[in-house]
């Protein structure tokens, strides 16, 4: 319905500066996405080397994002540090990263009391200022300051062009009361920026590997971490799926190898990533080449150790944001609902490819030419239970059988080392998790007989060897799995 405004009464409600400023805090950023969508704006003004720098100064520590893109004269500056300047609505090319118009902002004020820029736009002097946390608090006042650390102060003097984003008093990382020489502090503040080093070589991943742009760690190259592990042989590489109709968005499985399978062990170390390999499973979904959610099943599957090896890549463009429900911090997303059960399909296929390869090892089992593949386990279902027995048939055991007429000790201790050693305790965890018929108790349907006659042997053993009726009996009531057959020991 259509309103006609000239004729209603209107009232200022200008927020508060000071709640305000503190409600932005409370967004929930991390460091590591804070200082990602940081990133994300030196990208989208066509920067080609961004340098992130920590400075150790106890509770003066200061954490820099330096970018050589396009730069901001004062005016723009002005602009980009206004809350809300851009409109989310608006149509914005495919390369911007941004949506909202408030992630400098709520991303530095979830970390630090005071966000300071400097930047210089080409044929522009270098302009900087402000936002003072404290300074809002005192004024209650929507005012930037002309105030920087003073080292940053002429730090663009010499540059064709670019921006600095300067947090200081971090109090959201360390305490402002924190003296330098505090070591434990120190190690908090070091693990603390490990984890933003780690999460940077995830989210931008690929435009560090098409070398698009140069993320620097200090004075050194960020090296990329790819979920997908391209470089090993073994990984299974899906088909590329469109999601929904000419949506833009599409989807491709990947299924990493078995531990086995990996080139090397410091690979395999590598591939597992920042959170595990059980957390690193699920879905990958990018905007723009920008990774926004790593390891997620989007609410479609929980997170099972035998689906570990399955990653999925889904990429969308950023004129879907909505659709997909892309929230502020560009850490969460929720597929259209017309979309769900085309995600679950095709994940469902990835996660029976994976689950194979967890259940067998890594090992292709290929049916040569007059041969079969020979387990020693073999899966057997009943009365819709499953249990697993060892293959009578299987070429060892029959060897086996021929080396107990001669050695019977050396057979029967070759045995047990094998089925020791083979035990599926891998299929048995999958079969037990996905619960699709129930586990066969033990010895529910085993023949009594040859219980019976065991137990008469043993028996007889004891007896020999001095114990008396009762005591022969106690003794075996005591011995796995004897100890279920009680009814039997005392008819003996």
């Amino acid at each position: 319905m259509s309103i006609d405004y000239k004729n209603i009464a209107k009232q200022s409600a200008i927020p508060k500066a000071s709640s305000m400023i503190e409600t932005f805090r409370a967004i929930g950023y991390s460091l590591e996405t804070a200082v990602a969508d940081i990133i994300d704006n030196s990208i989208s003004a066509g920067a080609k080397n961004i340098r992130v720098s920590r400075i150790w100064r106890g509770g003066n520590s200061i954490i820099s994002i330096e970018d050589d893109g396009c730069g901001m004269n004062n005016d723009e500056l002005v602009l980009a540090l206004c809350p809300g300047a851009q409109n989310p609505l608006e149509q914005r090319s495919e390369t911007d990263l941004g949506r909202f118009g408030l992630g400098l902002k709520t991303a530095s004020f979830s970390q630090c009391r005071k966000l300071s820029v400097i930047s210089r736009k080409e044929n522009y002097a270098s302009v900087y200022w402000s936002w003072d946390l404290d300074y809002i608090a005192q004024s209650d006042q929507w005012e930037l300051v002309k105030w920087i650390p003073e080292e940053f102060e002429h730090s663009l003097d010499d540059k064709k062009s670019g921006t600095i984003v300067v947090w200081s008093d971090l109090d959201r990382i360390v305490s402002l009361d924190t003296n330098i020489t505090n070591q434990n502090a120190q190690e908090k503040f070091s693990h603390a920026l490990d984890r933003v080093k780690r999460h940077i070589a995830m989210t931008f991943h690929r435009f560090i590997e098409s070398k698009s742009i140069t993320i620097y760690w200090g004075d050194f190259p960020i090296e990329p971490w790819n979920p997908f592990c391209l470089d090993e042989p073994a990984t299974q590489v899906k088909p590329t799926d469109a999601i929904g109709f000419g949506s833009g968005a599409t989807m491709k499985g990947f299924v990493l190898p078995h531990k086995n399978q990996f080139s090397s062990e410091e690979a395999f170390k590598r591939a597992e990533g920042t959170n595990g390999w059980s957390a690193q499973q699920g879905f990958y979904v990018y905007r723009g080449n920008r990774l926004l959610l790593a390891g997620d099943w989007l609410g479609l599957f929980r997170k099972e150790e035998h689906y570990k090896l399955v990653r999925i890549q889904i990429d969308i463009p950023n004129n879907l944001d909505f659709d997909w429900q892309i929230d502020i911090k560009k850490s969460k997303a929720y597929p259209p609902a017309k979309c769900i059960e085309q995600l679950r399909a095709y994940a469902n296929d990835v996660r029976a490819a994976g689950c194979e390869v967890y259940r067998h090892r890594g090992k292709i089992l290929k049916q040569r030419a007059g041969t079969c593949f020979q387990p020693l386990w073999l899966e057997k279902k009943k009365d819709d239970k499953w249990s697993f027995v060892v293959n009578r048939d299987h070429a060892m055991i029959q060897s086996i059988k021929l080396l107990a007429k001669d050695k019977p000790e050396q057979a029967i201790e070759t045995l047990l080392k094998f089925i020791e050693e083979a035990i599926p305790t891998e299929t048995i965890y999958i079969d037990k998790a996905q619960n699709e018929v129930g586990q066969k108790q033990p010895y529910s349907d085993m023949d009594t007989n040859v219980v019976r006659n065991m137990l008469k042997t043993m028996y007889n053993n004891q007896l020999a060897q001095g114990m008396s009726n009762a005591q022969a009996k106690a003794f075996l009531k005591a011995v796995e799995p004897f100890n279920n057959y009680e009814d039997l020991i005392d008819e003996l």
